[in-house]
């Protein structure tokens, strides 16, 4: 476990690295891990956004267009940090890649930062009280809170940026399945009542949280977050052609929640370990408190109607995402797969790109077999 002044080590511009015998770990144990990932690369190409369309065409017809910029992906790669010293680094851990739904949980961020600046009050509040932009008309969509639209349980209804929301209905993910195909009309329910991963509905949450914080969210996370963070300048943070709006009688370009049509957040696996240690260290950062210890705890907290999930991060409740790590871990996560996982208990950051689905817990479990003290 994580004690005393091991703790309050955060890098700076140069990030200090440790043998694994100085910080409890096994280094043998470490490289079986990252070797583990490098056997276990995922599927996909190279080329991304040719492999990327023809699923959308056969998913999502007509509503299924790249929208927003891709890149081709890197090799297996990644970083192990216990005690925020760096211990483990496998692969390109420099190059700035895409990363899907871990995007999500920097959208979360938005919010906490929203809410520790006293713009958002209340999450139970319903949007339309702060956002008076015809997306949160009517009873149905006006009945929508910021908490709803954080834990995915919105059930918003609409067309955003040209993508309408049923085209992510009855969709599969974090081990559901659906009697349905994806796209599939259904009945929606009550506001707060139904968890459904949508895109759409998050990239409203996006669009939401531009319209309070009045700035272009990538410049206020850079500011706010990243800088404070010594993060590099590579990663970059796109939304769609079509996302551009009015804010203050200025173009802005309303940022994507995730990759599924192009944009999201490219970033290194260096800078996501950077913001992954910012929450280990409940949002302090060397002394500054980027974000609220009340925020860290309402992003972590478990939705009612899906305990495995928070605000936008996915959480180990029941130790259903991966069974190997402490029921107190959580993980950003994104389609590749992206994973960046956060294990409190043990003080163990861990990040690795382009992982084979179904492999992250034989990571997970490698990496805390070398565990110590």
């Amino acid at each position: 476990m994580s004690t005393g002044s091991a703790q309050s080590y955060v890098p700076g511009q140069q990030w200090a690295q440790r043998p694994a015998h100085a910080v409890g770990m096994d280094a043998g144990a470490l490289a079986a891990a990252a070797a583990y990932t490098e056997t276990h690369e995922t599927p996909w190409p190279r080329d991304v956004e040719q492999g990327l369309r023809a699923t959308l065409l056969a998913n999502e017809g007509e509503h299924g267009a790249i929208i927003g910029p891709m890149r081709p992906r890197g090799g297996v790669n990644g970083l192990i940090l216990r005690h925020g010293y760096i211990v483990h680094e496998w692969g390109d851990t420099a190059r700035a890649d895409m990363t899907f739904s871990v995007s999500k949980s920097f959208v979360a961020t938005m919010a906490g930062l929203a809410l520790d600046r006293g713009l958002l009050t209340d999450l139970d509040a319903p949007v339309r009280a702060l956002v008076d932009d015809g997306g949160f008309d009517g009873p149905h969509n006006g009945a929508i809170t910021w908490r709803h639209l954080l834990q995915q349980t919105s059930e918003w209804e609409g067309t955003l940026f040209g993508k309408p929301d049923q085209v992510d209905r009855n969709r599969t993910v974090g081990g559901d399945t659906q009697a349905v195909a994806k796209g599939s009309a259904r009945e929606l329910r009550v506001p707060g009542t139904y968890w459904e991963y949508n895109d759409v509905r998050v990239n409203r949450a996006s669009l939401a949280l531009l319209r309070v914080l009045r700035r272009p969210l990538p410049e206020l996370l850079r500011g706010a977050i990243m800088q404070p963070l010594d993060a590099s300048d590579s990663w970059e943070w796109h939304g769609y052609t079509s996302s551009w709006v009015d804010i203050d009688g200025q173009q802005v370009q309303s940022v994507s929640g995730g990759g599924h049509w192009g944009g999201g957040m490219f970033i290194s696996t260096r800078d996501l370990a950077r913001f992954g240690l910012l929450h280990l260290r409940r949002g302090n950062w060397n002394g500054r408190q980027l974000l609220s210890e009340r925020w860290i705890d309402i992003a972590t907290t478990p939705c009612t109607v899906k305990p495995e999930y928070g605000c936008m991060w996915w959480l180990n409740t029941g130790r259903g995402q991966a069974p190997s790590a402490p029921a107190s871990s959580f993980f950003a996560l994104g389609a590749g797969s992206n994973a960046l996982w956060i294990d409190p208990e043990h003080d163990i950051i861990a990040v690795v790109r382009w992982l084979a689905p179904g492999a992250l817990d034989g990571f997970v479990a490698r990496v805390l077999a070398g565990v110590r003290s």
